[in-house]
């Protein structure tokens, strides 16, 4: 829901609001650059990060580009609206000069121009001109994984600043480069990938920056070069209440699913393809089900049509959560074919309905998804061959599919809830809020 001028509070302009004592509730605004509701984490964490501190006792206002998250009943969703360059109709789109309505959209326009990937600055500078004449209203800015120089114009306004990295995109840099088709297509990723270095410099001078696992806390501190006394870990969680077995859904024999939240070689999407057209030939009637949008173009429509997939490949895309919970309930085995992953909120939201999981073991998915045969089956990534040989497994046999499945579902609800994640998550805003207290008191 949009918020309206009723919904902003009192714009003070240059006032600061006094920092809050220990016990007293928070205003916070949470900021994402894009938050896709369904697939991809950011919408997902945000909108659901958000509910939990809005039920603690909090006020959380979520500032967003597009696509935009669903956000619940009490918390304002503020839009601001970036070019949206990268929709899923048109994507890569050169806007019209009068679509530019503002200096922040030519700078978007500007960087995009320039062969690199705009939204993280942009979407920082149009926060920061918003936040700049509401300075009274908030307590702290909790950022999302956009790590723009508009955060540092913030604190320097007064406002504390904590930021989220799932993982650092230098890693998605990395592997794709290393799956460049030529020489000038790994050009065009290195240019486009040059917003990596803002978000290093950035995140090496917040006061204090969030992660989701183990995994992405050692990769941060190589790659973003944070220092780890600044950096702490805070695992992000699944409602269990609604991605919950079923036992009136029957699981399809020749039903896989799996997310495509990008079609970047990250996502292993290319080896899942390539395992399904292999088992296919000993499960001819195996299909897949994608939660996402197949992009015109992309890397996964070319696979598709070359392994002849057309038939045996379904997209689906803006569906519920409860939509999501009946595929995951019907299906024989949940994909996480992923080359590397800072968490793999697909994975634990699997789990928790009880659907038996193949995963692969890059990045944090063996922290989340736990040993192979116990709690999923586990599979080397990038490699179709091993891919197939965990589907293989599932299908073979059910009953211990089933077995492993349910014991996912009893890792998740020991390990993860969006409340746990709110109150510890809370904790580094107090902690921060005491650092900026030390620093005004010194000063």
């Amino acid at each position: 829901m949009p918020a309206g001028p009723e919904d902003r509070g009192t714009p003070l302009g240059g006032a600061r609001r006094p920092l809050p004592g220990p016990d007293d509730p928070l205003r916070i605004a949470l900021l994402t650059y894009r938050g896709k509701p369904h697939v991809g984490g950011q919408g997902v964490y945000v909108r659901h990060l958000a509910k939990a501190l809005h039920r603690s006792g909090h006020h959380v206002e979520v500032l967003s580009g597009q696509p935009y998250p669903l956000v619940d009943e009490g918390i304002p969703l503020i839009e601001l609206p970036s070019l949206d360059i990268y929709n899923d109709y048109f994507p890569m789109r050169m806007p019209g000069i009068w679509e530019l309505r503002n200096r922040w959209d030519w700078l978007e326009v500007t960087a995009f121009s320039s062969g690199t990937f705009p939204e993280p600055l942009a979407f920082s500078m149009r926060a920061w001109d918003h936040l700049h004449h509401r300075l009274g209203d908030f307590d702290l800015v909790h950022d999302n994984q956009c790590m723009g120089y508009g955060l540092l114009l913030m604190e320097r306004d007064g406002l504390p600043v904590l930021g989220t990295i799932h993982h650092p995109i230098t890693v998605d840099r990395q592997l794709e480069m290393e799956h460049a088709e030529s020489p000038r297509q790994r050009w065009s990723k290195a240019r486009w990938y040059a917003f990596t270095k803002m978000q290093t410099r950035v995140a090496r001078r917040l006061r204090r920056v969030i992660t989701v696992s183990q995994s992405s806390y050692a990769d941060i501190c190589r790659d973003h070069l944070v220092s780890p006394d600044r950096l702490h870990i805070v695992p992000v969680g699944v409602d269990p209440d609604l991605f919950t077995p079923d036992s009136s859904i029957r699981r399809d024999p020749h039903q896989i699913i799996s997310t495509a939240s990008s079609d970047v070689a990250m996502k292993g999407q290319r080896f899942l393809l390539e395992a399904l057209a292999k088992l296919r030939t000993e499960f001819p009637e195996l299909r897949l089900v994608m939660v996402g949008r197949l992009k015109e173009g992309s890397a996964a429509q070319r696979t598709i049509e070359t392994l002849g997939l057309a038939d045996a490949v379904e997209f689906v895309s803006g569906v519920s959560d409860e939509r999501i919970v009946e595929l995951y309930n019907s299906s024989a085995a949940a994909i996480v074919p992923s080359l590397y992953e800072g968490f793999s909120l697909p994975a634990i939201e699997a789990m928790s309905t009880g659907c038996p999981l193949v995963a692969t073991t890059g990045g944090a998915i063996p922290e989340v998804a736990g040993a192979d045969g116990g709690t999923c089956f586990a599979v080397e990534p990038g490699d179709a061959d091993a891919l197939a040989a965990g589907i293989r497994r599932v299908l073979a046999d059910p009953v211990a599919a089933e077995r492993i499945g349910a014991a996912g579902r009893k890792r998740v609800v020991n390990r993860w809830s969006w409340a746990h994640t709110a109150r510890r998550t809370e904790e580094h805003y107090r902690a921060l809020i005491d650092e900026v207290r030390s620093e005004r008191t010194a000063d």
